[in-house]
């Protein structure tokens, strides 16, 4: 099942929204790579195993589960999080990428490709709506977590 949606971030016309720069948005991307806990419910501890220039293998620690993953990153414009099959997990993968369609109009687009199939049966179909609420709801956390450490001047 793949599954995308947007976020806006800025909104020129609510002025109840306060705005973000793009860098700090950015640096949010960041500290979710370097610090994923608050990020991720359930999660103890994150251990980097190898970091490259745009590269890095963590191990996510959820207590009863340990899953692997490879972030990759292009500097202000995305970052790509693929979770590597194993015994507690089927893999998937997660990009979160910058958008600016207009000066001030800032977005974050996020792009899911999952290994579970989204077939015909009403079960299925069921299931795949609950999987996609859940992924809307986390990455709203997300936006909302970005959005306290950016008024918190926290910088990656």
């Amino acid at each position: 099942m793949n599954f995308e949606h947007l976020i806006a971030i800025n909104d020129p016309g609510n002025p109840l929204l306060v705005s973000l720069s793009r860098q700090q948005v950015w640096d949010g991307l960041l500290h979710r790579v370097e610090n994923p806990l608050p990020f991720l419910p359930g999660l103890e501890a994150c251990t980097i195993l190898q970091r490259e220039a745009e590269t890095l293998l963590r191990e996510l620690d959820f207590g009863a589960a340990r899953i692997r993953d490879r972030v990759t990153l292009l500097n202000g414009e995305w970052v790509r999080f693929d979770i590597e099959p194993g015994e507690q997990h089927a893999g998937g993968s997660l990009t979160i990428r910058i958008e600016e369609p207009a000066p001030g109009h800032l977005f974050l687009r996020f792009t899911y490709g999952t290994t579970f199939s989204a077939s015909a049966s009403e079960e299925d179909r069921a299931y795949a709506e609950y999987i996609k609420s859940a992924y809307q709801q986390s990455d709203i956390d997300c936006v909302r977590i970005i959005r306290t450490l950016a008024a918190e001047g926290l910088h990656q």
